[in-house]
């Protein structure tokens, strides 16, 4: 993984983010006095967000499977808000 610095970005903003895309790699940003920040491409943050997604569904779809529940096709929910430690319907 690539660091830089908050000058370096700002310096060569357009190399730097071509390259974050075009080599498939996180950037660290480091600042001076502040939290370092991660600089990733689209696709890369949409593929985090889907596993995440995938991870926070599997205790729900084990209680669903283990007992025979069947939920309508148009049900959705917000599985961040979703309390993963009471399965009750």
């Amino acid at each position: 993984m690539r660091t830089t610095n908050y000058t370096e970005l700002r310096n060569n903003l357009k190399t730097v983010l071509d390259g974050v895309i075009e080599n498939s790699e996180a950037l660290i940003v480091q600042r001076p006095g502040n939290t370092s920040v991660v600089v990733v491409s689209l696709d890369e943050y949409n593929a985090i967000k889907e596993t995440e997604y995938i991870i926070d569904i599997i205790p729900i779809s084990v209680f669903v499977v283990q007992n025979n529940r069947i939920f309508p096709q148009k049900l959705h929910w917000n599985t961040r808000k979703y309390n993963k430690t009471n399965y009750s319907f």
